[in-house]
């Protein structure tokens, strides 16, 4: 039985008081074109039984990425996160049925948003770190408006490199066509990015560069800072795989001024569309222009130490145009997790976890690209590279799921149907030298 509390003189009066005719006239700001006209085409009611059974019978087509050989990367990592993580993160005072949107009265939700914002300034190499991010993409495309901000508008183009993630560029590219920002975008390909210099000029606001690039490629970001402090422009870092910054050079030592990323691979488990994190930092400098929120470090009128929000100019704190973020809420318990995550390896337990990364990627490389017509395109990579193979990658990577591994993700997933023959490939430190072996057998069988 359908349950409609609503007459229809009910929701006359409803519209009458809100000033329309109609409930149509509520989505006159809602484009035409993207407006849906009639019923959405599906199916009838089932019984909860009904439903149940197709529901499993869906299910049992998936493959749980714990269940098989693993090396899937391309934004999302699949790193081993000890028990001891979701035991603390669910404790009462953590995990509530929403986000806690009164920090300032809670202490410990501001000491650990301090503690997380502490370990992001450090891992990039950077002075000040927010805790408000929703995701990776989001933050690329809230650093490139911060730099248009940072610019008072005197200059409009921000360069973005073709090793940026195509779905980090997609966001920023959405957001941006709400401003007057020039996205002078680069087409996704293999190879290196160091050819965006030639595309900062004095127009140029800010260069976005992905290191490791959604390749793998590790980009040597200090000539493409040079150039662009020459231009008067800012050089925003992205990295997806936050555990790579523990084996690499931090983008903060390489001259960036913004760095944002991922930092799911750290406390928050793979889960296929978040929940993510995203990280967010800068230079000193350019603090009152970074969106979201900054909790402080500080002492009571009798000495205490305390914790407060120092900045907050998200747009629930203070008037909408002025706000420097329009995102109303923030991955906190995922921070928390983040923060839990890190504080249990400590920097020599980071260490070692980046090692064993590298470690297990370089054997996965130097075994596959020993097969017949397999190329490995990298001269660098951290845990995760590219290979070239003499087939369709969609193709192979669905006959090695039908021999029990998960092999990796086609390119041509993300580029709209580019590279066809391009492999993304990524080794954790949870791939076994079975799992290593598995893929090697596997992909000998299918490319023979």
């Amino acid at each position: 039985m359908r349950y409609l509390p609503l007459s229809d003189q009910d929701r006359a009066q409803m519209l009458s008081v809100v000033g329309v005719n109609t409930i149509d006239d509520l989505f006159v700001d809602v484009p035409e074109s993207a407006r849906l006209r009639g019923l959405i085409d599906l199916p009838k009611h089932q019984s909860e039984q009904a439903v149940e059974r197709h529901m499993s019978r869906l299910s049992a087509k998936s493959v749980s990425a714990s269940s098989v050989p693993f090396f899937c990367g391309a934004g999302a990592y699949k790193h081993h996160i000890p028990a001891t993580v979701d035991h603390l993160i669910q404790r009462s005072e953590f995990l509530t049925a929403y986000t806690p949107y009164q920090p300032e009265i809670s202490q410990g939700t501001l000491q650990t948003l301090f503690e997380f914002q502490t370990q992001v300034a450090l891992l990039t190499g950077m002075e000040v770190a927010n805790a408000s991010m929703y995701d990776g993409s989001t933050a690329c495309a809230e650093a490139v408006v911060m730099a248009h901000r940072v610019a008072r508008g005197k200059k409009s183009k921000a360069v973005l490199a073709p090793g940026l993630h195509p779905h980090y560029a997609a966001a920023t590219q959405t957001l941006a066509s709400t401003l007057s920002i020039k996205i002078d975008e680069r087409d996704t390909g293999p190879g290196r990015d160091d050819n965006v210099i030639n595309h900062i000029d004095d127009d140029t606001a800010c260069v976005v560069v992905q290191s490791p690039n959604v390749f793998g490629e590790i980009i040597d970001l200090a000539p493409i800072a040079e150039k662009a402090h020459a231009h008067k422009a800012l050089l925003i870092a992205v990295f997806t795989e936050p555990v790579a910054l523990a084996a690499i050079t931090p983008p903060g030592e390489q001259g960036a001024d913004i760095v944002v990323g991922e930092g799911q691979g750290l406390g928050v488990g793979l889960n296929f569309g978040g929940p993510h994190v995203g990280l967010f930092a800068c230079t000193k400098k350019l603090v009152r222009q970074m969106p979201g929120r900054v909790c402080g470090e500080t002492i009571d009128a009798e000495g205490k130490r305390g914790f407060v929000l120092t900045l907050s100019t998200r747009e629930q704190h203070i008037r909408r145009e002025k706000a420097t973020s329009n995102i109303c809420t923030n991955s906190g318990l995922c921070c928390l997790a983040f923060t839990v995550h890190l504080s249990l390896l400590g920097e020599a337990g980071l260490t070692r976890l980046a090692a064993l990364n590298h470690e297990k990627a370089c054997d996965l490389a130097d075994r596959l690209s020993t097969i017949k017509g397999v190329e490995l395109i990298n001269d660098t990579f951290f845990n995760e590279f590219t290979l070239r193979l003499p087939k369709d990658a969609e193709g192979v990577v669905q006959a090695l799921a039908d021999k029990g591994v998960l092999g990796g993700v086609p390119v041509s997933r993300l580029t709209d149907g580019e590279h066809k023959d391009l492999l993304l490939v990524c080794a954790t430190e949870t791939a076994s030298d079975e799992d290593i072996a598995a893929f090697e057998s596997a992909l000998s069988e299918v490319l023979s």
